[in-house]
């Protein structure tokens, strides 16, 4: 290859260098923020629609769990989620995504209406408030319900999958490992007894 084709290459190569260099570019459209809440005005209709019980508040609770500020569904209040649990209560742990958890809701729903049940409190983890309020309504579950969106207790209670359920006891936490899932009204009540 000779001096002018060397330079003939050259130059061609510095040509479309230049061409890139100069070519306009736009700016990539900024991705909007996810929303990750709507605002309490937003779902004030889907909190009415859902008809959920106040949040329970005021006791102690498990130590484990102090310091975790979740979401009351009923309202769109904060509180520590230590103090929503009380002396004995039944805390169910589900997520908008979670298929079981659909048919396991409605299951603790008709157990917390009994006469001999304990107090019952679901705690959605991982979810947006109004696909965990649609949920709810769809299901016709009125139960007082916290929401930990960004799931800090699932993680401090390290379940194995969800849905779990958990007797509270005097601050005592205990995963009840059997069934995994409940399907009706009356395994609650022999779990919650054999607790």
């Amino acid at each position: 290859m000779g001096n002018g084709a060397r330079w003939s290459i050259a130059a061609v190569i510095l040509m479309i260098a230049g061409v890139v260099a100069i070519w306009p570019r736009s700016e990539p459209e900024p991705t909007p923020p996810r929303d990750t809440t709507r605002t309490a005005t937003d779902l004030s209709g889907a909190r009415a629609k859902a008809a959920l019980p106040s949040c329970p508040e005021g006791a102690a609770g498990p130590a484990d769990l102090r310091g975790i500020t979740v979401e009351c569904l009923a309202d769109g209040g904060t509180l520590d989620v230590a103090t929503a649990l009380g002396d004995r209560v039944l805390v169910n742990m589900w997520a908008t995504w979670c298929e079981p958890c659909k048919t396991e809701l409605p299951v603790l729903a008709e157990y917390a209406a009994g006469p001999d049940a304990i107090p019952v409190v679901t705690l959605g983890v991982e979810s947006r408030p109004g696909d965990a309020l649609e949920l709810l309504t769809a299901l016709n579950v009125r139960l007082p319900s916290l929401l930990d969106e960004d799931g800090r207790t699932r993680q401090k209670l390290h379940p194995i999958g969800l849905p779990a359920s958990y007797l509270v006891e005097n601050g005592a936490i205990t995963l009840i490992e059997s069934p995994r899932v409940f399907t009706s009204a009356d395994q609650v009540r022999q779990a919650v007894a054999n607790g």
